[in-house]
């Protein structure tokens, strides 16, 4: 049981890890919501093999994020405000 509950821990670290390299807002914000809220909905599961569907769903999620990482920096769209008053007050604040 230890084991597997650092296996979730070690897998929501990743996914939160991952999802901050969005290069957009709308996606890292999006991404990390998510990931936070489906954790917070299964963190009372019990069933073994319910456990184990959600572990090997949340890599192939993994997998995915990965991927959107990297198009989304190949293919990177013009800032949005949000984005340029982000990144203005985290150089006022430097």
């Amino acid at each position: 049981m230890a084991a597997r509950s650092k296996q979730v821990l070690r897998l929501y670290k990743d996914l939160l890890r991952e999802a901050e390299k969005f290069p957009s807002y709308m996606y890292r914000t999006y991404s990390l919501r998510r990931i936070k809220d489906a954790f917070q909905e299964n963190k009372g599961e019990n069933n073994y093999e319910k456990i184990d569907d959600l572990i090997t769903y949340a890599k192939a999620n993994l997998d995915i994020i990965k991927r959107q990482v990297v198009i989304g920096q190949l293919y990177r769209g013009p800032e949005t405000v949000i984005e340029n008053h982000l990144k203005s007050n985290k150089t006022a604040k430097q």
